[in-house]
């Protein structure tokens, strides 16, 4: 039955298009030179931290103290944040409000500095449509430590087996659904309309 199955959303990836070298292709004169940035100086890895919890300014400036001639990029990956956004993924969000018109409960667990998702707020309304969020820097705990899933599950009294948890990032969706899950590995909007429908949600054929 539909009202068994409870959506869990990732955020990045799947709502909204997040990607650092949307800014580094800024700051820097060729594609070549962005990417080194991301493999070498601000990489991915790097900002798990602040998904984990740490303080962009206290980051930063260790960051800093490592790499001092790239003050100023660093310096950046804070102050001009939001340049590391593209567009907002139109299609989930339209996944999303049918979910909500049809009073289906919704969710997100996602990995993301707690600085950031409340500077977010203002911009993206689809978030306030939500039952609930677990936001990993908050929690100090990232996917896919399956230890997020728990805490979800737990602070929402929900059953792992009622929720289906949709994700960009293959590696977190085999975490939740070891943890009992079901899982649904985003690759696009119409790709997810057509999976959610075959669970039994109410929602409308692409």
């Amino acid at each position: 039955m539909s009202d068994d199955i409870i959506p869990v959303f990732d955020l990045g990836g799947v709502f909204v298009d997040w990607n650092p070298l949307y800014l580094f292709r800024k700051l820097f004169e060729t594609e070549e030179e962005a990417q080194w940035f991301q493999d070498h100086i601000c990489t991915l890895d790097w900002n798990l931290e602040f998904d984990a919890g740490d303080i962009y300014a206290e980051g930063v400036a260790k960051l800093i103290t490592r790499f001092p001639r790239y003050w100023r990029e660093i310096q950046a990956y804070d102050q001009r944040w939001k340049e590391t956004l593209g567009g907002i993924i139109e299609g989930t969000v339209a996944i999303h409000d049918e979910l909500v018109a049809a009073d289906i409960p919704t969710f997100a667990i996602t990995n993301f500095s707690w600085e950031k998702w409340v500077s977010c707020l203002p911009d993206w309304p689809f978030l306030e449509k939500f039952d609930g969020v677990v936001v990993s820097g908050l929690e100090r705990l990232v996917k896919p430590d399956p230890r997020i899933y728990r805490v979800f599950c737990e602070r929402y009294s929900l059953d792992p087996e009622s929720c289906v948890f949709i994700d960009d990032n293959e590696i977190n969706i085999t975490s939740a659904r070891k943890f009992g899950m079901k899982g649904i590995h985003f690759q696009d909007p119409a790709q997810l309309r057509a999976e959610l429908i075959a669970l039994g949600l109410p929602l409308k054929a692409s």
